[in-house]
């Protein structure tokens, strides 16, 4: 500290001990945050560059670095950055996280206070199984309002470090929960999505900075004694195109994001936090972030000390800074930095280009704007958090993430009238902070599952095992005792945060100890119909349960949130129609037995018994299909109106290869995409009698040959209608998009030929061919 007020110059006590004096003032008092920088009270700064709101960004920017110290530069490297007094720049914490809510995890936000909590929205599987776009950057809108609000209030900051926009590539992944699941088009339509509601960018200003991760191939966390501080994962340059890339390309040129957290993992035998191409080349150079790239935490000590990739500390410094390494989360940047540039290994001039993209962050958040309360986001406060819209929002994500897997006979929904008692048992049934999931905060209050359907009828409850892993049968005499009271049975079980998080990835997809024999046992002896309610992130084989004749309906609610007990009780008893359907594959028991997590080749390989994964490449049986999802009416589709033939129009001819129709195709960079969007119009029809939401899905299938998908979803919408009623839906593909495929080499092509849409039991041939 003595060395940075040597070179400060025009460094002036007075000022700052008056300063500090207004900062304990706002500290004791509980008025709103005092101002991170520019505050103009404090005269050293008042007529400075980096604080004039007139200048372009760019310029303040590079006034403030060009005012630092090197010693100052390095101690804004990490996430706890550090205070620089004689500029009035308080310490700042990047580390802060909102999954599906504003979160307790990480140092950069604490309840208490005006804030004791915050709204806890549906775990992000759920969410996506409403394939609702809107409501997606609904709940993006509202929890940004929060984590402002809280801003504003002085517990917590800007930069959140969510969405999870991995690829759910294997069932078994502990954080699968946190993804929207393992559909590219979906999980890159949720990343831009989401993103755009926390950001919230006007006029190049953000409300909060999101931040997509974990770039890439990140989807093992602990399995078999391989972690993700040392797994290598070996991933080819199709599936890295045309899979594992696809939602934070969206996150970056669709989404506007302001942050990319590099994984612990290697890919390829590069640590991804110190691989250049990915870095520089791909996310800043091919893709144009408009931000700043952060580690994993503690990432750049990992690939150091535990994959041992650079010989000494420095070097692990150096290469992770060149690479495009903005911000560490951890101290390694702030301890090796100095003795990399003293060493030669790295210039101060790489430092500057860092702190340029951070502190370029930070002034389109309003941090060097001066008083918070001045700026466009000023105005939110403690009201705005755990809103009443905010929780009816949150009621109504948890109604759409809700899929109903099972229905036999019209069993759901249930009668008030006719099941006047209900018995509701299970390990899952009176939970609370099951219901929200991981990376969550503290939620405003809850509804548990038997406390909902108390809503509606009276209830006989038992718990049925102690927890979720069950591992004693003691409980379940009673719970079949109580079945046998009741005119109906709610049997709430699967998993929770003991059995998939992060650094717990399962060994099997069934579910844990007894809960089988429990759902057995409880629907034979239950006299009326019996519903099996499952709360997990990830699939479980519950194939007995389907077979099983005496359990009537099945419900996945996933981890459903504050609401999660209104949500599933308003399923159960009709008041909400079940319109989810599922982001992902349910494989069985022996697909776990057979493939290691440690695989990450997509498509199925026979030579070597290779299956392959998700609905896209997977050939093998399956428990449920990806989109899969029953309502308690019916939908039929009718084309109205696609092209059945679309020319495909070149940039420049020049390079074109002539070959047989059945294997050409126009590479993505040379044809004209501008020109090549079309809109297929499908007719819905509610046959039912109930009123209810469908989700329509478009699925494409290349031409015969090469091409190895077997399908590939490229669009969907939502529709509500009224029992008996029509609607036209409008689904816009885009040829460069959705009918391309990537050759082994990671180049995308579109191929010519006969193309093949999927919708519903409807098939419709397009057929592409060159335009000369």
């Amino acid at each position: 500290m003595a060395q940075m007020s040597v070179t400060s110059k025009n460094f002036s006590f007075v000022p700052f001990i008056l300063f500090t004096l207004i900062l304990s003032l706002f500290a004791q008092t509980g008025l709103s945050r005092p101002p991170f920088a520019c505050d103009p009270r404090f005269a050293p700064t008042r007529n400075l560059p980096f604080c004039n709101k007139a200048l372009r960004i760019r310029e303040r920017v590079y006034d403030l670095v060009g005012r630092l110290t090197l010693p100052e530069k390095i101690a804004l490297l990490v996430n706890n950055a550090a205070d620089v007094p004689r500029l009035g720049i308080n310490r700042y914490e990047w580390w802060s996280e909102a999954l599906h809510g504003v979160s307790n995890v990480g140092p950069g936000t604490k309840f208490g206070g005006a804030f004791p909590r915050a709204t806890s929205f549906p775990q992000v599987i759920t969410t996506a199984a409403s394939f609702n776009e809107t409501l997606w950057e609904l709940i993006g809108r509202a929890v940004s309002d929060e984590a402002r609000a809280m801003y504003n209030g002085g517990t917590a900051g800007l930069t959140y470090w969510s969405p999870n926009v991995n690829i759910f590539r294997d069932p078994r992944w502990g954080r699968g929960q946190e993804t929207p699941g393992e559909d590219p088009h979906t999980a890159a339509k949720y990343a831009a999505r989401y993103v755009k509601g926390l950001q919230g960018e006007v006029r190049g200003r953000l409300k909060v900075a999101a931040c997509c991760k974990h770039y890439t191939a990140y989807d093992l966390d602990n399995w078999k004694n391989v972690d993700r501080f040392h797994f290598n994962a070996k991933v080819s340059q199709q599936d890295l195109e045309d899979t594992y890339q696809v939602p934070f390309k969206a996150c970056v040129v669709e989404g506007k994001v302001a942050s990319v957290m590099c994984s612990y993992n290697q890919v390829n035998g590069k640590p991804t936090c110190a691989d250049p191409n990915l870095l520089r080349g791909t996310i800043r150079g091919q893709w144009g972030l408009n931000g700043y790239i952060v580690s994993d935490c503690d990432s750049v000590g990992v690939f150091f000390e535990s994959q041992h990739y650079t010989r000494t500390p420095e070097d692990a410094a150096a290469i992770a800074i060149k690479s495009g390494l903005d911000l560490d989360c951890g101290p390694f940047l702030a301890v090796h930095t100095m003795g990399a540039i003293q060493q030669g290994k790295l210039r101060e001039a790489n430092v500057n280009q860092a702190l340029v993209n951070t502190l370029a962050v930070q002034m389109r958040l309003g941090m060097y704007d001066g008083e918070p309360s001045q700026q466009p986001y000023g105005y939110l406060g403690p009201l705005d958090v755990c809103a009443p819209a905010h929780n009816q929002l949150a009621l109504e994500a948890a109604r759409q993430g809700i899929v109903l897997l099972k229905n036999t006979n019209r069993a759901l929904p249930l009668s008030t009238r006719r099941h006047p008692t209900v018995a509701v048992i299970g390990p899952n049934s009176d939970v609370t902070v099951t219901m929200i999931g991981n990376y969550a905060g503290i939620a405003c209050g809850y509804t548990t599952p038997v406390q909902g359907i108390a809503r509606y009828v009276k209830t006989i409850h038992q718990p049925g095992c102690a927890d979720v892993a069950c591992h004693r049968n003691i409980l379940i005499g009673n719970a079949e005792a109580a079945a046998r009271q009741a005119d109906a049975t709610v049997v709430v079980v699967g998993l929770d945060q003991s059995l998939e998080a992060e650094t717990v990835d399962r060994y099997d997809l069934l579910l844990p100890g007894h809960q089988q024999d429990l759902v057995s046992l409880v629907c034979r002896a239950s006299r009326g119909p019996c519903a099996v309610v499952l709360m997990s992130g990830g699939p479980v084989d519950i194939s007995f349960a389907i077979h099983d004749p005496r359990v009537s309906a099945i419900l996945w609610a996933g981890y459903p949130g504050q609401n999660g007990g209104t949500a599933i009780a308003d399923v159960l008893f009709g008041q909400t129609n079940p319109g989810g359907k599922l982001p992902m594959t349910w494989y069985p028991q022996d697909y776990a037995s057979k493939v290691p997590m440690t695989d990450m080749a997509m498509r199925a390989d026979p030579s070597r018994g290779y299956p392959g994964r998700t609905y896209r490449f997977y050939k093998g049986p399956i428990v449920f299909p990806f989109g899969y999802g029953l309502s308690y009416t019916t939908f039929t589709h009718s084309l109205a109106h696609a092209p059945s033939t679309v020319s495909v129009p070149l940039v420049t001819k020049n390079g074109f290869k002539n070959s047989t129709l059945s294997s050409e195709a126009v590479k993505v960079t040379r044809a004209n995409c501008g020109a090549l969007n079309l809109g297929v119009h499908v007719d819905v029809k509610n046959t039912g009698s109930m009123d209810g939401t469908h989700t329509l899905m478009v699925f494409s299938s290349p031409p015969a040959g090469k091409w190895a998908a077997n399908k590939q979803l490229v669009g969907f919408e939502k529709v509500h209608l009224v029992a008996g009623s029509q609607g036209r839906v409008k689904v816009d593909i885009q040829v460069c998009n959705h009918l391309s495929v990537v050759d082994q080499f990671g180049v995308r092509r579109i191929p010519l030929g006969e193309h093949s849409l999927h919708i519903g039991d409807l098939k419709h041939t397009l057929s592409l061919s060159l335009q000369l």
